[in-house]
């Protein structure tokens, strides 16, 4: 695991977007994974401007989502899918239908797991995979005690993440669905890159236990440490608690020009 810890959100959207340009120069037709939230939107918005300014384009691209509600109507705005659709593809020049969410399977909740994992083995596997750490330590909705093997599934939603999610539907936890498609830790792992984000001192606990601590299912994030290829991003704030920052700065600052992350 690398850890590389910048000043602000945009100097981390700036290195990933890297991580992005390089993949897509020598693989145009690479597939992706996408979170939603707030903590990747600067690297979309990095990621957009980089294709107007005609320095990257996302035509042969195939991307996935990491999760999506279960119930609410297509095109509804809090749809995880909906939120790609606003915060990057309009942005860029994606292939119809060149995205594809746990939900947007015309397939019962209990199969759609099932059936989502086997869209990305026929797509070849997620060679990019960008994520979020949550307060908790969460990864997509795999939360605190989530099986460090999951696979993409259906998962009830715990009060607790009813309420924190309330906000977004006018405050009305009635709103908020009972239910949710997540991609699993274990389906995490197989992509051929990690890069997780976290921004901001409240983050700050969550990145020391996902990257000093043990690997435990009490914090989900942790399992990126069995990952081959696993890249963890902060600023300045979310890596206040670690105790091995000075480390993670020196062997970043020492990296041979041009290897990336």
């Amino acid at each position: 695991m690398e850890v590389v810890v910048v000043p602000t959100p945009e100097d981390a959207a700036r290195v990933v977007a890297d991580a992005y340009t390089a993949l897509l120069h020598a693989t145009a037709s690479a597939v992706i994974g996408l979170a939603t939230g707030s903590t990747p939107l600067p690297v979309y918005r990095e990621l957009a401007r980089r294709h107007r300014d005609g320095d990257l384009s996302f035509a042969r691209v195939r991307a996935f989502l990491l999760d999506e509600y279960v119930g609410l109507p297509a095109g509804h705005p809090e749809r995880y899918r909906e939120f790609i659709r606003t915060e990057l593809e309009q942005h860029v020049d994606f292939a119809p239908d060149a995205i594809l969410g746990p939900g947007d399977l015309e397939v019962p909740p209990l199969e759609a797991g099932p059936a989502y994992e086997q869209r990305i083995r026929d797509a070849g596997g997620i060679d990019l995979q960008i994520l979020g750490i949550g307060t908790d330590g969460h990864l997509a909705f795999n939360m605190p005690m989530s099986s460090l093997a999951s696979r993409t599934r259906l998962k009830t939603l715990t009060p607790r993440t009813r309420q924190d999610n309330a906000r977004f539907f006018d405050g009305d936890i009635d709103q908020v669905p009972t239910h949710c498609l997540t991609q699993g830790l274990a389906t995490i792992l197989d992509s051929r890159h990690a890069i997780m984000l976290g921004f901001g001192r409240g983050k700050a606990q969550a990145v020391r236990e996902a990257v000093e601590g043990p690997v435990s299912a009490r914090w989900p994030a942790s399992v990126l440490q069995l990952h081959p290829h696993a890249t963890v991003v902060v600023d300045e704030d979310a890596a206040s608690q670690l105790a091995f920052v000075d480390y993670y700065r020196t062997t970043y600052a020492g990296k041979p020009a041009g290897q990336g992350l």
